[in-house]
């Protein structure tokens, strides 16, 4: 995000040194080459994805847009994390989800078990068409705070986050559709839009319910993409607005690529003896 001007402007003040704007145009033109190769290596067997999104401010066309930038990490066969694929894009629409989907098929990711998103008709459509048959888990953090939208006092936002989270801390399946069943019993005549919204929004977060409990915990929301989006944007506020998507891709990439090698070296994010 910032100009080849200011980065020999900033050099030449910290070393003493004069740096020609070729010259930075240079080592940028090596790094995305770099980062090329990161974002096309192959992939292996993910049996754990998280799809998510964020948003950053871009110059186009002379004017200033919002970029959707697409990340999908994941749980390796081993049990690390890893960032599988990052892609900048105008916006979420299914055919920019659908793209950036099958440039993962393409690498070879094969073996998954679970893909956990938030809620978004765009990227749902478009793993229907990418991974049809693979369980989808929606977050379970977000439908918490969904719910709240639909809850008529405030005095009841309480009550129902408590419901809500003993229907999602369920030992199985079976209890968390008794539980989410006698919820929208309960909210019928006295909050009738949110019983209605629990009914058939809950259940989507109930994929997890598959897995062995220790497995459940990490893996029922987009926490893991959360704490990424986090990093990324503590670096991308410095610049505030990128001259072009390919300043944006760069400097995300960069990023995902040290978290990446953190995740990949460190220690197993799960034991996936417990399956």
């Amino acid at each position: 995000g910032v100009s080849t001007r200011n980065v020999t402007e900033v050099l030449e003040a910290m070393c003493g040194t004069a740096v020609s704007s070729s010259e930075v145009s240079r080592a940028s033109s090596l790094l995305d080459e770099e980062l090329q190769k990161w974002r096309s290596r192959p992939l292996g067997a993910v049996p754990y994805v998280v799809l998510d999104a964020i948003y950053e401010k871009v110059r186009r066309d002379g004017a200033v847009v919002s970029c959707a930038v697409l990340i999908a990490s994941g749980v390796d066969a081993d049990g690390h994390r890893a960032i599988l694929g990052v892609s900048v894009s105008m916006s979420e629409a299914e055919v920019h989800w659908r793209e950036f989907l099958r440039t993962l098929k393409e690498r070879g990711i094969h073996g998954l078990q679970m893909i956990s998103t938030d809620n978004h008709d765009g990227l749902n459509a478009a793993l229907r068409a990418t991974f049809p048959g693979v369980p989808r888990q929606r977050c379970q953090v977000h439908l918490q705070r969904n719910a709240a939208g639909y809850v008529p006092k405030a005095d009841m936002r309480g009550q129902v986050a408590q419901t809500i989270r003993e229907i999602f801390t369920a030992p199985d399946r079976e209890e968390a559709q008794r539980l989410l069943d006698k919820a929208i019993g309960k909210y019928q005549k006295t909050a009738s839009k949110l019983a209605a919204w629990m009914s058939e929004n809950l259940p989507e977060g109930f994929t997890a319910f598959a897995l062995p409990i220790k497995l459940r915990r990490r893996l029922r929301s987009t926490n893991m993409s959360e704490w990424v989006n986090k990093e990324i944007r503590r670096r991308t506020r410095v610049a505030g607005l990128f001259p072009n998507e390919e300043s944006l891709l760069r400097l995300v990439s960069a990023i995902l690529v040290e978290i990446s090698e953190d995740w990949e070296t460190g220690k197993r994010y799960i034991s996936l003896d417990d399956e």
